[in-house]
């Protein structure tokens, strides 16, 4: 197990710590077998049924076809988690899935693929919120999974003014909650997934940026709801029509 408790380097965020996925020339089938095993750690640590069926399923229209946008969706594996979902519950749901990374967007193509679900259901596009919101697209619900541990304090702000705009009904921005046991938690839990992949190195690294839930509630504008959840989970919650709120018209998704 690496190090100690005791020495963790956790008292603060690790602004400056890299992912090695995020590196252009990475090992390509390295990041495949990570984007594969991506599944395994979300349904393992991120909760997206408790959120789908708390936060996300409530706020869904019935009347005609509900519109989602996933923001950094990285592999796509939560995109195609809420559409399977969503159809189980008898909800018409398209979900737009949006990474700026084109080796994302094309691996969460490719396991649509694989799963049988078209682009009439789950799209995946290289792009990023801003693209979106300078397209005047908006969406019922916009969520997002382990990307505010990516972004500094301007690059938050401003995922969050797009998500706004964006988004018509509610957002939910889901991340990791940095914590010694979270960090150890992880240290052993990944370590059968880790061989070939990036998958032990970066989620150790995402422990050490991540935001504790104090840190991310003085980052978030009003409006914006920071709760703690478990295992180790921090949400940001945002609803329309809150005092402040834009006005989203019920444009194209």
């Amino acid at each position: 197990m690496p190090g100690r408790s005791a020495r963790l380097p956790l008292a603060r965020r690790a602004v400056d710590a890299v992912e090695l996925m995020d590196g252009p020339d990475c090992d390509p089938e390295a990041l495949r077998r990570t984007y594969a095993r991506f599944p395994w750690v979300n349904r393992g640590l991120a909760g997206w049924g408790r959120i789908y069926a708390d936060l996300l399923r409530p706020a869904l229209p019935r009347d005609g076809t509900a519109t989602l946008l996933d923001i950094g969706c990285g592999g796509g594996d939560v995109a195609l988690d809420l559409a399977r979902r969503a159809a189980r519950d008898g909800i018409r749901l398209r979900i737009v899935g949006i990474d700026p990374d084109e080796r994302a967007r094309s691996f969460a193509v490719a396991a649509a693929r694989r799963a049988g679900v078209g682009p009439e259901r789950v799209e995946f596009r290289a792009a990023t919120s801003a693209d979106l919101v300078a397209e005047g697209l908006a969406f019922d619900a916009v969520v997002s999974n382990h990307v505010l541990h990516h972004l500094d304090g301007a690059a938050l702000a401003g995922l969050l003014a797009d998500t706004e705009r964006l988004a018509r009904g509610i957002a939910v921005h889901n991340d990791i909650r940095r914590s010694p046991a979270a960090w150890l938690l992880f240290s052993v839990a990944a370590l059968p997934l880790a061989p070939g992949s990036f998958i032990l190195h970066d989620g150790l690294v995402s422990i050490r940026r991540s935001y504790t839930t104090a840190e991310i509630a003085a980052e978030a504008p009003d409006g914006w709801a920071a709760r703690r959840r478990r295992p180790f989970r921090n949400l940001l919650v945002w609803r329309a029509g809150h005092p402040g709120a834009p006005r989203t018209p019920r444009g194209p998704a």
